[in-house]
């Protein structure tokens, strides 16, 4: 273990960064695109709140349970409950930040699932929800064997990775799908909205690289050999 990096470090940074995400997607879709709605008869309010809770609700929100297990200084119990907890709350919100993109499509008459962003979209929260009952039941409740358990933890831990990546994927997929569009429509090139749009990909990208760096870094010796049952 001499020479390794702590994980807290990294999830410092992270915090950070998802803060400036949060907030950067925030003044996009409420300042640039004008606020975010429900029912309004200007159905761009309506699509606004699929950025936001995609970026917020499941990619930062889904980072965060990641980094829960070497981020707060509860026991193990306690963290496996608040990793659980997250990742539903992230799941839920990103079912809800789908639906409204559906949702603007339809009562716009656009058709629905005709990008590369939305069928991996489609594939990556189906995977998160497959992962997250996955964990519930082997990890929670009714709960593997020890056996059972320390054999799937590694792949456990693997797949969560490499769904969390193809999440980032996405999400970066998105914000360049919807710049492009608004550039198409009129949008300067090099002015305020396109760079903002463009730091926040690049900040939710590089949130994701400390998140994925957290997740492999070295947390205490319970963390890293062994995973019990509440």
């Amino acid at each position: 273990m001499a020479g390794r990096v702590s994980a807290i470090p990294f999830t410092i940074v992270a915090h950070v960064l998802a803060i400036a995400a949060a907030i950067m997607v925030l003044v996009w879709c409420i300042h640039f695109r004008g606020g975010l709605a429900w029912e309004a008869t200007n159905k761009s309010l309506i699509f606004n709140l699929h950025p936001v809770l995609m970026l917020i609700g499941f990619i930062i929100l889904g980072g965060e349970a990641i980094i829960s297990y070497k981020a707060l200084p509860f026991s193990k119990e306690v963290k496996k409950l608040i990793h659980l907890t997250l990742h539903a709350f992230a799941l839920i919100l990103g079912i809800i930040g789908i639906y409204t993109a559906f949702k603007y499509h339809n009562e716009s008459s656009i058709v629905n699932l005709y990008s590369l962003h939305s069928w991996i979209g489609i594939v990556v929260i189906c995977l998160y929800g497959i992962q997250w009952i996955f964990g519930f039941v082997l990890f929670f409740y009714p709960g593997g064997s020890p056996g059972l358990r320390a054999e799937s933890l590694p792949w456990h831990v693997l797949f969560g990775l490499l769904v969390y990546v193809l999440a980032l994927a996405t999400a970066t997929l998105g914000f360049l799908e919807k710049l492009t569009f608004l550039e198409s429509s009129g949008l300067a090139k090099y002015g305020h909205e396109a760079f903002l749009v463009n730091f926040t990909a690049l900040v939710t990208i590089i949130f994701g690289v400390f998140v994925v760096i957290t997740a492999v870094s070295p947390g205490t010796v319970e963390e890293e050999f062994s995973y019990s049952s509440i």
